[in-house]
């Protein structure tokens, strides 16, 4: 009797905590950016991000989207895509435009010059826009081919959770370069860390496709290094790098 007259309580308790949960999901993997975006927005200096990040997270999240098409999971894994890439765009268009005013001499390069050496190192927004359509297109029609193929889906999912399980090399490779974590948000790669460890309890526990489990481990543990190289290079401050005087290495692009 007792147990009876609590499940109509149990019921939409469970039920709001299945919507928290996907609303946490759905959204975020969004938050470790607003800090970041409000630090390079106050000081309108982008050194200390690796706009690889970005270009980690479109290619990642556009093969996740794709891989939908060929194996239908969670929906709100499917809207975290989404709004984790106009998320990324928001990112690129600011740091595009702060680098941009800071280098007024730099010569202008696009993605119409098809010059490897300046790759994902372009002045205008609109150029990274026009490369992730591009991207998209190839990726799609290709997927469209390829869509009744097993191994192809299962291949494609794993390089997308794989994508995003790099997610971190990019700034981790960027902060080993100046010796020092400065410009980066820790308060960015601490919701990372959180982030990642939720969102792969939250695969496990429902049962996702074997490859996002294993990716958002491998995930965690980047976090973790980077974490180390903020407590190293804090305490234990290191002479940076010298660099050969280059456009496209000068600044975190």
């Amino acid at each position: 009797m007792e147990a009876g007259g609590l499940e109509w309580l149990l019921v939409p308790m469970r039920q709001l905590v299945s919507w928290g949960a996907a609303g946490a999901m759905v959204f975020g993997g969004v938050v470790p950016y607003i800090p970041q975006y409000r630090d390079i927005r106050r000081t309108q200096n982008a050194e200390g991000f690796s706009t690889y990040v970005c270009l980690v997270l479109l290619v990642a999240n556009i093969l996740r989207i794709l891989f939908w098409f060929g194996r239908r999971f969670e929906s709100p894994l499917l809207w975290q895509s989404i709004i984790m890439i106009i998320t990324m765009l928001l990112m690129l268009k600011l740091c595009t435009e702060v680098r941009v005013s800071n280098e007024l001499n730099i010569k202008r390069r696009s993605f119409a010059d098809f010059d490897l050496n300046y790759f994902w190192h372009w002045s205008k927004f609109t150029d990274y826009v026009q490369c992730v359509l591009t991207f998209t297109g190839v990726t799609g029609y290709i997927t469209y081919l390829w869509l009744d193929s097993y191994l192809f889906v299962e291949t494609l999912g794993f390089l997308a959770v794989f994508t995003e399980a790099m997610l971190g090399v990019p700034q981790l490779y960027r902060n080993y370069q100046n010796r020092s974590t400065e410009g980066m948000s820790v308060k960015m790669v601490l919701m990372w860390t959180s982030g990642d460890t939720f969102k792969t309890v939250y695969f496990i526990l429902n049962q996702a496709p074997f490859q996002f489990s294993i990716c958002g481990l491998l995930q965690v543990f980047v976090d973790i290094a980077i974490l180390l190289q903020v407590y190293l290079y804090s305490y234990y401050p290191q002479k940076p790098v010298s660099h050969t005087a280059h456009p496209a290495s000068t600044k975190a692009l």
